[in-house]
């Protein structure tokens, strides 16, 4: 029986799915920030208790947490005969191409690391050559490589559990992610989906071997028979057009319609719930430069494919229209422009919601939090100096297993 019940952003949350933030943050250098997808280097001891403080304001609220990384483990150790598929695919996914390495890695990791759980956290955390003790003497390449170069790279953004996957409904989404850095983090989506006995049989209405590219952020569960997903920087339109189809063909899955939100190609708008999230059955968080008029597309089921039309309008007057009552939008810094771009940046308007109108929120976020209380909403607020500067906030920490329906 699949444990996938996600019909909802805003219905009771019974379990999630986090990744605690491991040594992967050590292996940040000012070097490859930019390629590994940060601005800054979070302190690790301080971000783990943040993210700990975090899981646990979820379980105090009722919520069952669980660990990608624990998941990950427990599938290895009830199918030991995956390890070694599982580590030959890891390394070939690192780009390890040569007979040599792929060997001496596969070797070093099956010696070092013969626990389930430092196994998968060592997966995700990369290797340094000098981890490796190589006789330099047969290789040119050992000998002009700088000695303290990753050899494999570790998944920093990894503790961003919404976007390697996505639960639409009963089924899920596990994605071809936008970067090559990220795209390996969806290895453990393949095979938790597969063989993990709470997630195995959940049908797939993507897969991380398709052609384009498709991330949880710009996956909105807006009711049991409507999905939005963005078309952004990091999701692609032939994806949406796929999962659509997908989605439709599935004689179990509720969703009638899909809206398509064109957002701008930028930084700042990177996924569909950097611009809104609902927080309350009639209330939804906004970034305040997405205001004026909207293209957003109409995906429905015809025969066997879809029918796509374009709809205009503002952002308010479309989400009334298909959420079915009239709704109000809170801007993120409560109007003020300079608090809005600085709370923005650190997720202001990224909240989770865990009950209608009960929502987790970052400290930082003061100017926001403050609009969000005097609208009524029910904060609970959780540490955020070093989390935020992965720039992703509590729903992009959170992906959810089950709601209630």
């Amino acid at each position: 029986m699949s444990g996938v019940n996600v019909k909802s952003e805003i219905k009771p949350l019974k379990k999630v799915l986090l990744h605690r933030p491991g040594k992967e943050l050590l292996n940040l250098t000012p070097n490859t920030l930019e390629e590994l997808l940060f601005d800054d280097i979070p302190f690790l001891k301080v971000a783990q208790e943040e993210h700990d403080a975090f899981a646990q304001a979820l379980r105090d609220n009722g919520v069952e947490v669980f660990y990608l990384e624990d998941l990950m483990a427990e599938v290895l150790e009830a199918n030991p005969e995956l390890r070694e598929q599982f580590l030959k695919q890891w390394i070939e996914e690192a780009g390890i191409r040569t007979d040599r390495y792929q060997k001496i890695i596969f070797d070093y990791m099956q010696e070092n690391y013969p626990d389930a759980k430092d196994f998968v956290l060592k997966t995700m955390e990369g290797i340094n050559l000098t981890e490796l003790h190589t006789d330099k003497s047969n290789s040119l390449v050992d000998l002009v490589s700088e000695s303290s170069k990753m050899v494999v790279a570790p998944m920093p953004n990894l503790y961003f559990t919404r976007d390697p996957f996505a639960m639409i409904g009963n089924g899920v989404s596990i994605n071809r992610m936008y970067s090559e850095t990220r795209n390996r983090e969806t290895i453990y989506g393949e095979y938790i989906f597969a063989h993990h006995p709470m997630l195995k049989g959940t049908p797939e209405y993507y897969s991380r071997y398709n052609t384009f590219h498709i991330e949880g952020g710009d996956i909105l569960n807006i009711n049991d028979k409507v999905l939005a997903i963005g078309i952004s920087q990091r999701t692609e339109p032939d994806a949406i057009d796929a999962i659509a189809k997908n989605i439709f063909n599935d004689p179990t899955s509720p969703i009638e319609t899909i809206l398509a939100f064109n957002i701008p190609n930028s930084r700042a708008f990177m996924h569909l719930d950097t611009v809104f999230t609902q927080i309350d059955t009639d209330k939804f968080t906004i970034h305040p430069g997405i205001m004026g008029p909207l293209t957003v597309f109409e995906i429905t089921a015809e025969g066997e494919g879809i029918k796509v039309k374009e709809v205009n309008g503002t952002l308010e007057s479309i989400l009334e229209t298909y959420v079915g009552h009239p709704v109000e939008l809170i801007p993120c810094g409560g109007g003020d422009r300079i608090a809005a771009e600085r709370e923005q940046w650190n997720d202001g308007s990224n909240t989770l919601c865990i009950a209608p109108g009960k929502i987790v929120v970052y400290e930082r976020n003061d100017v926001t939090n403050k609009v969000l209380r005097d609208k009524g909403l029910d904060l609970i607020i959780v540490p955020s100096a070093e989390l935020s500067r992965g720039r992703g906030g509590p729903r992009c920490m959170s992906m959810p297993i089950e709601r209630e329906d």
